[in-house]
């Protein structure tokens, strides 16, 4: 080959006076951090977009759109990790899937309520809902301790059944910070009894005489998941099942208000230094942490308020809502890809006594006011 047509050498490529083994040639060949930290997260940002993607699809199937995507997603991201595996280059994309795009996903979970939703419910209506939500997590809490059920847990399931099921399950472990085992266990919890709902609710109308509104109130105060409240309340017909929807968005706005108070509580807790149990707040090396105080929680409110003077086209709200629901099941699915089945059947059958307990207690409290305001 004739010289002059030789490929340039790497060392010839570089500005002159750097050779390749300077110092500063070394740094102009080396990527800058933040472009290494992005490269990092692709992996497991990967992955738990695909199960999400995958749990989205699932939902095709007959039978299967009855449950959301983010119950799917957890499903599948624990039957991958306990069955195949969660690779360990995927960990910080999975990390960041359960930090940072959970609370950006409940940011935009703001812009699908409003504050006119709330006044069509009207004040009988909100104050039912807000007297069961109350009642219902501290009645939960309390029996957790008369069962010996961990605090945590029990506070993620008394979040999950009072307010909106899984997504309020995974707000409130921004503050509650348990294990993920304890969080997939509060998911399972208001999963298997907000389902049993759905499939119990549409007979009773009838037998306990509740006039279309009233049946779509209980609904929407009671049953857990939007996604399962709308499958009981539309089968009572079309009054009942709008009522039913709005007043369980209603009830979906309290999740700010809720884990914002959870955060206050937590950090009056650290000045003392120790929480009601007697834990101190450490982080994994064993030094004193500060309690966390969920910020994202205003970015929530805002959008809530901004949703309710501006009005968001039609079609651009829609693929926000699509988002909003992807970004959770990620989330989720993250959470799955962390969980160890061997550590959530080591908790054992307390809490799913307790989920019972809480279940039975929100239908039957609920059900008490509405007819009460009849």
């Amino acid at each position: 080959m004739n010289p002059s047509q030789a490929v340039p050498s790497r060392s010839s490529l570089l500005p002159i006076g750097l050779s390749t083994t300077s110092p500063a040639a070394r740094k102009a060949a080396t990527p800058a951090p933040h472009a290494r930290h992005a490269a990092g997260l692709l992996p497991g940002l990967a992955l738990t977009a695909g199960i999400a993607g995958l749990s989205f699809a699932l939902r095709q199937l007959p039978g299967v759109a009855t449950f959301s995507p983010m119950i799917l997603a957890i499903v599948i991201g624990m039957g991958f990790h306990n069955l195949i595996g969660t690779p360990g280059r995927a960990r910080p994309g999975i990390t960041f899937s359960l930090r940072r795009i959970l609370r950006f996903a409940i940011i935009l979970l703001g812009l699908q309520l409003t504050a006119q939703q709330i006044a069509e419910v009207g004040f009988t209506g909100v104050a039912i809902i807000v007297a069961t939500l109350l009642a219902t997590f501290a009645v939960t809490k309390w029996l957790g301790r008369l069962l010996g059920v961990d605090r945590k847990l029990a506070e993620l399931i008394a979040a999950g059944t009072s307010i909106c099921g899984a997504s309020a399950v995974i707000a409130t472990n921004a503050v509650t910070q348990a294990h993920d085992e304890d969080v997939a266990y509060a998911v399972a919890c208001v999963t298997i009894f907000g389902s049993l709902s759905m499939f119990l609710y549409p007979a009773l109308p009838g037998l306990l005489h509740l006039a279309p509104r009233a049946y779509g109130l209980w609904a929407g105060a009671s049953i857990h998941e939007i996604a399962q409240v709308v499958a009981a309340a539309f089968q009572a017909g079309r009054d009942a099942g709008d009522y039913g929807t709005i007043a369980k968005l209603t009830r979906v706005t309290m999740l700010g208000p809720v884990v914002l108070g959870l955060g206050l509580l937590a950090a009056r807790r650290q000045p003392g230094g120790n929480t009601p149990d007697g834990n101190l707040h450490v982080d994994d090396t064993g030094k004193r942490k500060a309690a966390p105080i969920p910020y994202f929680v205003f970015g929530f409110i805002g959008l809530v308020l901004v949703n309710s003077v501006v009005t968001v086209p039609a079609a651009p709200k829609a693929w926000i809502v699509l988002a909003t629901s992807f970004l959770l099941s990620m989330s989720l699915a993250a959470m799955g890809l962390e969980t160890d089945i061997r550590k959530l059947r080591a908790k054992g059958l307390r809490p799913l006594l307790l989920g019972a307990a809480s279940w039975l207690f929100i239908a039957a409290f609920s059900l008490m006011l509405v007819k009460l305001a009849a």
